[in-house]
């Protein structure tokens, strides 16, 4: 089928390329789409060349299909137009994640809500997507109470201006800052903007976003999101409090049966997640799997995974896939 990448030249929009041409999605034609200032440069699809059109040529194209990583101000325009024109729109921003008439998907936890009348879909937040799919299979056996979240995140989910900024610091280069703050040999417990109740904009994303996507607004859950010097992936510090007590054994083998997740958890040989091993995967790594010895039905563990891939690229693919599979898009 005919597909758009609306973005295409950015890193997300680069990764989507990527993982479609990896992923043998069928694409008879791409289409990329960006800013009138990257319109007429040059972008590569299993080794061929295409020229990036601007967002309305995108529509006039007529995909089927529109993957979006523009930004939220660009899908708050364009996505209804596209969706307008019966494309069906995958958007990588926060744009419509909220919306209540949108839907929020995770393939891996919960691809069955998606029906043909969805011509909007909102791919999730990459921290809040690793954190589910780790999260849904043991919140069917266990049911989750609590969640308490400490991220540590790449700089590549702040984009190219970040990873430069990282680069030309340890090169001892003067250069544009994406932050506030140096970023190499730092720590910034900040992740956008802050809101009124003293958490960040990302934090409440986690939130929100994790009782959408598992349908349960039972789940209470805390985060604190951190921007690390380091690219790769996103790795997370979970603690789970359930309502029923748990077998470890058991409870990893249900993980390790889970789709899209990976178990690496060999203490005995210091192996568990890290972002040098989930870079260029598609799958979430779990490991550092304990029982939180504090409190009752508690647990503790470590999830990393590619922010650009899983938790951007491949999850909007795998919608599209679904999409697909059953008959809604062709």
């Amino acid at each position: 089928m005919k597909v758009a990448v609306v973005g295409a030249t950015g890193l997300v929009g680069t990764k989507m390329l990527q993982v479609l041409a990896e992923r043998n999605f069928l694409v008879t034609e791409i289409v990329p789409v960006a800013s009138e200032r990257s319109v007429g440069k040059e972008v590569h699809f299993k080794g061929k060349a295409f020229k990036v059109v601007s967002m309305q040529d995108g529509i006039d194209a007529k995909p089927a299909v529109a993957i979006f990583s523009a930004g939220g101000g660009t899908s708050l325009e364009w996505a209804p137009k596209y969706a307008a024109a019966g494309i069906r729109v995958i958007d990588n921003s926060s744009a419509w994640r909220m919306d209540p008439s949108k839907k929020l998907v995770v393939p891996e936890v919960n691809a069955s809500v998606l029906t043909k009348d969805d011509f909007i879909i909102a791919n999730p937040n990459c921290s809040t997507i690793q954190m589910v799919v780790a999260l849904q299979p043991l919140h069917v056996k266990y049911k989750i109470k609590r969640v308490v979240v400490s991220t540590y995140q790449s700089v590549t989910g702040t984009g190219k201006k970040a990873v430069d900024q990282l680069m030309n610091e340890r090169n001892g280069v003067e250069g544009e800052m994406a932050y506030k703050y140096a970023i190499d040999l730092n720590v910034i417990p900040q992740i956008d903007v802050f809101l009124d109740n003293g958490y960040t904009k990302e934090e409440m994303k986690m939130v929100k976003e994790t009782n959408k996507i598992m349908q349960d607004d039972s789940i209470r859950v805390t985060a604190t999101t951190v921007r690390i010097p380091v690219m790769g992936g996103h790795s997370e510090s979970v603690n789970i409090e359930f309502a029923n007590d748990f077998d470890i054994a058991e409870l990893k083998a249900i993980l390790a049966a889970a789709p899209g997740v990976i178990v690496q958890d060999d203490i005995a040989n210091q192996q568990y997640p890290m972002p040098l091993w989930a870079h260029e995967k598609d799958e979430v790594f779990v490991g550092r799997i304990r029982r939180d010895e504090t409190q009752p039905n508690t647990l503790n563990m470590w999830i990393v995974s590619d922010n650009l891939r899983k938790g951007a690229a491949t999850n909007a693919v795998q919608i599209a896939e679904y999409l697909m599979e059953k008959g809604i898009i062709a």
